[in-house]
């Protein structure tokens, strides 16, 4: 991995002291305006970053991942937690932890927070505004500073780094076939996460396996939107005014409701309405009836996104790959879909 500038390296291609590098950078009056602006601008030149805790001075590093999630409410991020801290654990790191709670600025808040030397790199999803907005200069600078980040599940193209995703696009499909060869005619798809990369993805999964099976797609059977609250006001009278045999629901919330609202309706489940969710929480086995799922294996991405990350840190190459690993997901079939 390409180290960071020091104050030693600094001080010797500028052919000073380094005890010069450090009032320069500290604007001590000591130094005269001239070399001040000269080693700072060299220093931002370099990405150089003031370490503020104690390091290892031998080797430059905290042993310390930053992860950032956007909300740790959601299980399948605290599932992905697990993954991370178990192998992190097993390689000597510790980690710290932020959460987004879905905002740009916080998301911005933690990164800035935590790339002064108090941790060696990042494993994060990014958060639902930032994602809305295309907002992902934040990570690239961070990145360009020599911090390396790893992303998982939501992921930005735009940014050169590591990855691990599921394959939400295929899951998505077979989920979907799934339902078809079960003998479902009319699917309606539900999402309350429209405005993020893995609810778009999801949706185009869907709308393959319609076409691949001849199914046309009926939009008045597709409620996308991009908040929970948004998706109850938009699914509120939906089996009022709509005959359908299955729901594929994109993410937690709208599976839930799909229940909740078909037996509401007096519809049974699976007989009468097939529900196959995409989530797979521990609610999902103690609904009444369980709930299909497609699983995304959470500890499993938390591990190969940790084992990423400690690779590329313990790298000696100057020239690094990027890579982005899939983790496959599994349809869990139970009580709310019918038996193949």
């Amino acid at each position: 991995m390409k180290s960071k500038a020091t104050l030693k390296q600094i001080a010797k291609e500028l052919g000073v002291s380094v005890s010069t590098v450090s009032k320069a950078l500290n604007d001590s009056p000591e130094i005269s305006e001239p070399t001040k602006i000269r080693v700072q601008e060299y220093a931002k030149l370099k990405n150089y970053k003031p370490n503020v805790i104690g390091l290892n001075l031998k080797n430059r590093s905290t042993k310390t991942i930053g992860v950032i999630i956007p909300n740790i409410l959601n299980q399948f991020f605290a599932k992905v937690f697990t993954g991370i801290e178990k192998v992190a654990d097993e390689k000597g790191y510790k980690v710290i932890t932020c959460i987004s709670n879905e905002s740009l600025e916080k998301e911005i808040s933690a990164l800035e927070m935590l790339s002064n030397g108090t941790i060696d790199g990042f494993i994060l999803s990014i958060s639902e505004e930032a994602q809305k907005l295309q907002q992902f200069d934040h990570f690239k600078s961070i990145i360009n500073e020599g911090t390396p980040i790893v992303m998982f599940d939501r992921i930005a193209d735009e940014v050169n780094c590591d990855k691990v995703i599921v394959d939400d696009l295929d899951s998505a499909v077979n989920a979907t076939e799934h339902l078809i060869k079960t003998g479902c005619k009319k699917i309606a798809l539900f999402s309350s996460i429209d405005n993020l990369s893995v609810g778009k993805l999801r949706a185009t999964g869907f709308y393959k396996a319609l076409e691949n099976n001849g199914i046309k797609i009926d939009q008045n059977l597709v409620v996308l939107s991009e908040t929970a609250e948004d998706f109850d006001t938009t699914s509120a009278n939906f089996f009022d005014k709509n005959k359908v045999d299955a729901v594929f629901a994109l993410d937690e919330h709208a599976s839930v409701m799909a229940m909740k609202m078909g037996i509401k309706k007096g519809l049974k489940i699976p007989e009468e309405l097939s529900v196959i969710g995409f989530a797979d929480g521990v609610w999902s086995r103690r609904y009444t009836p369980s709930l299909s799922t497609v699983s995304q294996h959470g500890p499993e991405i938390g591990e190969v996104a940790t084992k990423m990350l400690i690779d590329k840190l313990e790298s000696k190459e100057e020239v690094y790959n990027h890579k982005t690993t899939i983790v496959k997901t599994e349809l869990r079939q139970r009580e709310s879909t019918k038996k193949l």
